[in-house]
């Protein structure tokens, strides 16, 4: 979810996380109140650094981040430094996998993880910076014109491509889709593998499956670099079965009040060049009535 980030969501590598993509990581967080009652780098207390932005990243794992500086998140992350004053950004690299959060921002290596999902416990959000969902992916010159749902009768002859234990597997399974679904796996290191839904792309092209579900930000971005015209849509009008679509925030410790406002704030006053650096990068974005956001 980068997936969402990273409960279930964000699993897929969001491999969403969502960092969708939504997008995963299972591990518990270090107890954190200790670090709060000691003398902080930044305002009250808080363990932030007020010169220098210290992003928590995955260093592979584009479109969201990757150590080119060539992901929206690293894009995003010069946005905030810029704004908040802070002289750089500097990246405590970390795959996403579980252990994450425990490894970066919860052992007080950097102070931001720039796409977590809303509503994990892991971390503290700020307000969302986006909306965006899973989506089905097919070509635009194929047979399936027109499917905007999964229990579309003009699926069931179909292999569809859906990664392992991800949101939309239950959609799939109540519409009886999984019999002849390629199932691809929920976490990789995508230092050493190619992305999930890049795979699945090319799988797509070479016929090996007729359509793909997939994290709407990681689908955009690799159907923007296919050959073949994809057509992507968002799973906005499912009946039922898991939730398709997530609130995409930045993920901040607990203790970090202060923090989480400044980011607030930040989002707020720069929502229109999010949506545009976003969009360059194929995301598709949903508006609070589940509309496609264009520009």
């Amino acid at each position: 979810m980068k997936r969402p980030a990273w409960g279930d969501e964000m699993a897929q590598g969001i491999q969403p996380t969502c960092r969708t993509f939504i997008s995963l990581v299972a591990a518990v967080l270090m107890p954190l109140q200790a670090h709060s009652q000691s003398a902080g780098l930044g305002a009250a207390g808080e363990l932030v650094d007020p010169e220098t932005l210290r992003v928590c990243a995955d260093p592979s794992n584009i479109p969201f981040s990757d150590q080119s500086g060539e992901g929206f998140e690293n894009k995003l992350a010069e946005m905030v430094a810029a704004a908040t004053g802070r002289s750089s950004v500097v990246y405590t690299w970390f795959p996403s996998i579980p252990g994450f959060v425990r490894n970066t921002l919860g052992a007080n290596r950097c102070d931001v993880i720039m796409g977590y999902a809303q509503g994990d416990e892991l971390v503290q959000n700020t307000n969302a910076y986006y909306r965006s969902s899973y989506v089905l992916i097919y070509r635009k010159d194929g047979d399936l014109s027109g499917v905007e749902t999964l229990s579309d009768p003009r699926l069931l002859d179909k292999r569809i491509g859906v990664v392992h234990a991800t949101p939309p597997s239950a959609n799939m399974a109540a519409a009886k889709l999984m019999r002849k679904a390629k199932v691809y796996p929920l976490v990789v290191d995508t230092r050493n593998v190619p992305s999930m839904a890049e795979v699945m792309i090319r799988d797509i092209v070479a016929g090996v499956i007729d359509a793909a579900v997939v994290w709407g930000p990681m689908a955009g971005y690799y159907a923007s670099k296919s050959k073949v015209d994809m057509a992507i849509v968002p799973l906005t009008r499912e009946k039922g079965g898991s939730r398709m679509i997530y609130r995409i925030t930045m993920g901040v410790r607990p203790s970090d009040q202060q923090w989480k406002r400044t980011l607030n704030t930040f989002i707020r006053d720069n929502q229109a060049d999010i949506n545009k650096l976003l969009l360059s990068y194929g995301v598709p974005l949903l508006d609070e009535q589940d509309e496609r956001i264009t520009q």
